[in-house]
C-alpha cells in the first residue's frame, strides 16, 4: 500500500485487543508510551476507546493519546488509532477471563483479520488471550489459508526456533511427524528465512525426540535422520538431528540461522531460559504477517501496573521488519 513510487506510507500494523481482563491493554498503553514507537509504523487497535482510557486513568498515564478511525485506511500517521468494535459499553473485570471479553476479543480478532486479508492492514499483532480464545483465533486466520504449511517461529534477539508441531499433547504431536511432514516444515522454516528474515542460504539445526540422538539416532529419530537428508536433497541446509544438551547447554544453536524444535515444549522452553529479551511468536508460509507475543494475558496481575511490554513491543516491531522486508522484494 504506497501513496507513490516515491512517498511509501509507514505500514499499517493491526492490533487485536485480546482479553481486556487481562493484561492486553496494559502492555499496549506501556509499549506504545514511547513515542518512538510511531516512527516507523501506524498503529490500529480493533478494540475499544473506552477500555483503552480505563486502563490509562487506572495507571496514571498522560501518553498515549489515540484518534479515533471508522476505516483502517484513514488512520492517522504518528498516532495511536482505535478503531471501536462496539459502541456500547462493556463491564471489564480484571483478574479472569468472562463471557464478554471472550466475545469481545473474537470480535476483535474476526474485524482485524478481515482487514488483513482485504490488504487495509499490512500486518497483524494478536494481543495475548486465555489458551481457548487464542486457538480459536489463531484458527480463523489460518481458515483463510488452508493450502498453505504455516510454522510458527519463536523470536528473541538471533535465536529462531521453529516449531514443528503446536501447543498440542505430546502423543498428538508424534502422531503428526513423519518424514513429508518434517521436510514441509524445513521448506516453511527455510523460505521463510530468506523472504521474512533476508537469510539466504540459511542453516537448520534440527532436534531429535530421544536421549543421545545426536550421537545414537533410534526409534523415531530414524525419521529425523530421513527427513534431514531428503532436505539435503532438496537443496536446504538442514542438520541434525540434535539433543537439547548439544544445542543450548553448549552453545551450538549460534552456529545455525534457526532450529526445529518438532514439539511445543522442546522449543519454547529453552528460548524463555535462554533470551534476556522480549520473545514474539510469527506465523510462517502465510501470505499475510501475523505475530504475537509468547506470553498468556497473566490475569494474576491484571490491572496491578506490573506487566512488562517487552515481549509485546518485540511482536510489533517484528512484524514491521518483515512489512518493510516484503516490500523490497
Amino acid at each position: 500500500m504506497q501513496d507513490d513510487a516515491t512517498n511509501p506510507q509507514l505500514p499499517r500494523i493491526g492490533l487485536s485487543q485480546g482479553d481486556f481482563n487481562g493484561i492486553a491493554y496494559e502492555i499496549m498503553l506501556k509499549a506504545f508510551s514511547d513515542a518512538r514507537m510511531f516512527e516507523t509504523f501506524t498503529p490500529v487497535l480493533y478494540g475499544q476507546s473506552k477500555a483503552f482510557s480505563y486502563y490509562k486513568k487506572n495507571f496514571g498515564m498522560e501518553s498515549p493519546n489515540y484518534s479515533l478511525t471508522r476505516d483502517a485506511r484513514q488512520a492517522c500517521d504518528k498516532k495511536f488509532n482505535i478503531i471501536n468494535i462496539v459502541e456500547n459499553e462493556l463491564k471489564i473485570e480484571p483478574g479472569a477471563p468472562s463471557d464478554t471479553s471472550a466475545e469481545m476479543s473474537v470480535l476483535s480478532m474476526k474485524k482485524a483479520t478481515e482487514d488483513l486479508q482485504n490488504g487495509v492492514i499490512d500486518a497483524l499483532v494478536m494481543a495475548p488471550d486465555n489458551p481457548i480464545v487464542a486457538k480459536s483465533n489463531r484458527d480463523f486466520l489460518l481458515s483463510f489459508h488452508k493450502d498453505a504449511e504455516p510454522l510458527q517461529i519463536l523470536v528473541s534477539g538471533q535465536m529462531r526456533i521453529g516449531l514443528a508441531t503446536g501447543d498440542v499433547p505430546l502423543s498428538t504431536a508424534l502422531e503428526q511427524i513423519d518424514i513429508r511432514y518434517l521436510v514441509a516444515k524445513l521448506t516453511t522454516l527455510s523460505d521463510a528465512l530468506k523472504k521474512d528474515f533476508g537469510i539466504d542460504s540459511a542453516k537448520i539445526a534440527v532436534m531429535g525426540l530421544n536421549p543421545h540422538s545426536g550421537s545414537l539416532p533410534i526409534g523415531d529419530d530414524e525419521k529425523v535422520v530421513k527427513a534431514v537428508s531428503d532436505a539435503q536433497h532438496k537443496g536446504l541446509f538442514a542438520f541434525g538431528p540434535f539433543s537439547a544438551s548439544q544445542l543450548f547447554v553448549t552453545g551450538w544453536w549460534r552456529k545455525y540461522d534457526a532450529v526445529l524444535a518438532l514439539h511445543y515444549e522442546q522449543g519454547v522452553f529453552p528460548l524463555k531460559f535462554l533470551s534476556s529479551e522480549g520473545n514474539a511468536c510469527y506465523w510462517a508460509g502465510l501470505p499475510v504477517v501475523c505475530t504475537t507475543p509468547l506470553h498468556g494475558p497473566a490475569y494474576d496481575i491484571a490491572n496491578q501496573n506490573k506487566a512488562v511490554p517487552d515481549s509485546y513491543r518485540k511482536a510489533v516491531f517484528l512484524a514491521t521488519d518483515i512489512v518493510n522486508r516484503r516490500r523490497e522484494q
